[in-house]
Parts: C-alpha cells; sequence; structure tokens
C-alpha cells in the first residue's frame, strides 16, 4: 500500500504530464491536407503545385503562422489516378485528422476526393479541376479556380475572333474532356462557329494517329485541343509528323498541352491560359509570387497552376484566422464569410452560390520555344 506521500508524489507526476501534454496539444502545428499528382502523366504539374503550397506556408508561418500556431500541410501523391486519391485523402483524414484538403489536379480526381471529404463533413479546395460537374461536389467544397463554361466560352469568342469558322475538337474522355467538348461547342456555336468533328480519346494509348487522321478528312480551319503530360507528347508528335500543323491548333488550357512536347512541335500554336493578376492587401500579386519562386527554386514557375494552389493555403490559413480554430464545423462556418470575395494572387474569387467562381482571368497565348507566352 502506498503512503500519502508516495500517492502525493505520483499525482504531482502525473498533473505535470497531463499539463505538459495539454500545452503541447495547444502548441502543436496546424496540418491541413494536400492531394497533388506528384508521379504520373502530370507530375511536371503537380510539383510546381507543391512548389506554390510550400511558398504559401512558408509566408503564413514568417508571419506568425494561423491562431498562434505554424502551419504544415501534408502532401499526398495522387498519382493522377481516383482510387490512388480516395486512398489518399482517406490516410489524411483517418490517420493525420486533418479538417482540410486541397487538390488534386485533374477533375476524375477532384471530384470522388471533393465528394468523400463533403460526405465527411470536411472542408475541400479545388485548385485547378475545371470539370462543370466540380459544381456538384457539394457545399462544403471550394473553388479558387474557374470552371469550363467560363474557360470555354472565352476560347469559342477568342477562336472566333481569330477567324476560325469551322473545327474539330480533341479532348480526353472523362470528366474533364467531355464537359469541355460539351461547353465549348456550345459556346463556339453560339457566337457563329460549328464544331465539325470531335474525338475523345482514351489516356495512355502509344498512338492517336487513327484519331487524328479520322478528324483531318472534315478539313477543320483549326484544331482545338486540350491535353497534358504523355498524351500531349503523343498528339503533338504524330499531328506535326501528319502534316497537321499547317492547319493552325488552338490549345485550351495551353500550358499544360506543351509543357512536356518539344519545341518543334507546338512552335506557333496559339490557345489560352488562367491568369493570376490582383493584388491583394497582404501585397502578394503574380509578380512577387513569380519572383519569390524563382528565388527559392531558381527557375520559373513550371506552369500557372502552382499560383491556385498558393491562394488555396492562404484562403485555409484566412479560414483558421477568422475562426480562431482548425477544427472543422468551426472553420467551414468562417469560409462562408472568408471566401466569396477573397482576393489572391489569382483574383478575387467571387464565388457564387455552389462555391465557384464567377469571373476567372484568362490570358490569350502562344507557343514559343516550348513554353507559352502573351500574345
Amino acid at each position: 500500500m502506498k503512503s500519502r506521500l508516495g500517492q502525493r508524489i505520483t499525482l504531482s507526476a502525473l498533473t505535470g504530464i497531463s499539463l505538459l501534454a495539454s500545452i503541447h496539444a495547444a502548441m502543436a502545428d496546424v496540418s491541413l491536407g494536400a492531394i497533388l499528382p506528384l508521379t504520373g502523366a502530370s507530375a511536371s504539374i503537380g510539383e510546381d503545385q507543391r512548389r506554390g503550397i510550400e511558398l504559401a506556408v512558408e509566408k503564413i508561418n514568417a508571419s506568425g503562422g494561423v491562431n498562434q500556431q505554424q502551419l504544415k500541410v501534408i502532401v499526398e501523391d495522387s498519382a493522377g489516378s481516383p482510387v490512388t486519391g480516395l486512398n489518399a485523402v482517406r490516410k489524411l483524414t483517418q490517420v493525420n485528422k486533418v479538417p482540410l484538403v486541397v487538390g488534386d489536379f485533374s477533375s476524375s480526381v477532384t471530384i470522388p476526393v471533393g465528394q468523400y471529404l463533403v460526405k465527411n463533413q470536411l472542408l475541400h479546395i479545388n485548385i485547378s479541376g475545371t470539370s462543370t460537374d466540380v459544381r456538384k461536389i457539394g457545399k462544403t467544397s471550394y473553388s479558387v479556380i474557374g470552371l469550363d463554361d467560363l474557360s470555354a466560352r472565352f476560347s469559342a469568342e477568342d477562336a472566333f475572333n481569330l477567324g476560325y469558322r469551322k473545327v474539330a475538337f480533341v479532348a480526353p474522355d472523362g470528366a474533364y474532356g467531355q464537359g469541355m467538348a460539351e461547353q465549348f461547342s456550345k459556346a463556339f456555336e453560339k457566337v457563329g462557329g460549328k464544331v465539325v468533328a470531335k474525338v475523345l480519346y482514351t489516356s495512355g494509348q502509344p498512338s492517336y494517329r487513327r484519331e487524328l487522321e479520322q478528324i483531318s478528312r472534315a478539313h477543320p480551319d483549326a484544331y482545338i485541343y486540350t491535353s497534358y503530360g504523355q498524351d500531349a507528347i503523343v498528339l503533338n508528335r504524330e499531328a506535326w509528323e501528319l502534316g497537321l500543323h499547317q492547319t493552325p491548333w488552338y490549345g485550351m488550357y495551353l500550358t499544360m498541352a506543351v509543357a512536356d512536347s518539344p519545341a518543334q512541335y507546338t512552335n506557333g500554336q496559339l490557345g489560352m491560359e488562367v491568369a493570376g493578376t490582383a493584388k491583394n492587401s497582404n501585397g502578394d500579386s503574380s509578380q512577387s509570387y513569380t519572383e519569390n519562386y524563382q528565388k527559392t527554386f531558381h527557375e520559373k514557375p513550371r506552369s500557372v497552376y502552382g499560383s491556385y494552389a498558393y491562394d488555396s493555403i492562404m484562403l485555409a490559413a484566412a479560414a483558421i484566422d477568422k475562426a480562431h480554430s482548425a477544427a472543422p464545423a468551426a472553420m467551414i462556418a468562417a469560409m462562408q464569410t472568408v471566401a466569396p470575395q477573397y482576393t489572391g494572387i489569382t483574383g478575387t474569387l467571387n464565388l457564387d452560390a455552389d462555391n465557384q467562381r464567377q469571373t476567372q482571368p484568362y490570358l490569350k497565348t502562344k507557343a514559343l520555344n516550348g513554353e507559352p507566352v502573351a500574345r
């Protein structure tokens, strides 16, 4: 039987341990999650987005963190696969216990990941999925990038103003490509043009020569396409080999369409790209982001999509500060007031009732020496 003194010492020790644990819990990092394609066809853009997140975390922590705590973002690889993405979001929410996840790059991964988070009453920020089906994810999902109805309208008007009247459309067969084909066709016909041929290709094929030969028989004024990764490399190379480059090619989201292709296959292609143009109250701008990126990583940004990943983390931090908490329910309530008119380096979100951008800045671009430049 323990003496009273022994009991007091034991109780005191336990109290001290409990107090230390409470202090440690109070001072622990605030952790958020991100799902990006760090391997696979879109790995280059996924790494660019990871770097955007890193820059945001560094800026936030250098300014004192969030809710007087340091911010941490746990990044998981989706490999561009919906199955892998779902496994990643389960780990982040069930093991790491994060209240919010940003990502993924592609709509085919973004949608199931977002649906999982909404179902579990957690926050999701879409950073680059543009399928209009993103709108249906649910009430705790927010987008920092405009959806395809906005980009299709911009592209259709731009293509028509370039003098194209009959076009062939090429896109991957999936949520993104199907939505883009539908939205562009509708917008192009509205301004007076016509889509005379369309191919929704199966991703991952070693050749698309048959599909390209098929749509070339329609003798279009231009080829309108959207593609990325290895598929874009194959399409651009085979179009060039078939002589189809002698007809204008227009890339929707030109950065990802030409990023990995040799310049000889893409030089002269026209297109459009999302852009970050605003300057917010923190003094951030697309220019300062680019300068900081180059200073940190010793190269120019690989794409425009890193800036959207950056904005997603800055938005999440603003919600935590507003809520004075990283608890899911508190963050969800804070996002409802913080997000709609939040201004980041990609502009003011101007969100509608479905948490989607009503306005989105775009650039008219041209491929030069392997990368898009403003035209």
